[in-house]
């Protein structure tokens, strides 16, 4: 087992592991290029579908956008992702169709070991994130390692998401906590 595949399955993996290295090399020069560019320019779609790959054609994520890997995104149909985000797809990332996530969120998958002397080496977890259907996460929310946002929620702008939040939830806060149901 290879030590992608190791950190897609929520084992330890080595950060160091060239397989690893070579993802992140390859991330960072697609993104480079895209930074230079506008989504309305050519060429910037196709660096973003070889970034994301299997993305639709109906979804957006726009510059910059930051990411280790990005073929650990999976996006839906519909799915706007607006300025100055950063998806860690160590695990996969994600996101249901017709979500709207907002300016500077952050979306987490890497855990470090708990232990301070494992942590001095480049071992690092990765816990998938999975957002529902038809959400909205404001504006700098934080959603953290292994999190799961149900369908149809709303996470407040600036909230740190740290626990699973139920469908039709309206989630604010620091940490963020289930205010009330949404009804539609």
């Amino acid at each position: 087992m290879t030590e992608i595949e190791k950190m897609r399955r929520e084992e330890l993996a080595y950060m160091s592991d060239p397989g690893i290295q070579e993802s992140f090399v390859r991330c960072k020069a697609l993104l480079s290029k895209m930074r230079m560019m506008s989504i309305y320019d050519e060429g910037f779609r196709a660096l973003l579908e070889e970034l994301v790959p299997g993305m639709p054609s109906t979804s957006v994520i726009c510059p910059p956008f930051y990411c280790d890997h990005g073929h650990g995104i999976r996006l839906g149909a519909h799915v706007f992702v607006n300025a100055n985000c950063t998806f860690l797809d160590g695990a996969y990332i994600t996101i249901g169709d017709h979500t709207l996530i907002g300016p500077n969120v952050q979306i987490y998958t890497p855990h470090h070991p708990m232990g301070h002397v494992e942590r001095r080496s480049s071992k690092e977890y990765a816990y998938p994130v999975t957002i529902g259907k038809d959400c909205w996460i404001g504006g700098g929310a934080i959603i953290c390692p292994g999190v799961r946002i149900g369908d149809r929620c709303i996470i407040g702008a600036g909230s740190v998401v740290a626990k699973d939040v139920p469908d039709d939830s309206l989630a604010v806060g620091n940490p963020a906590a289930v205010k009330r149901k949404i009804v539609s």
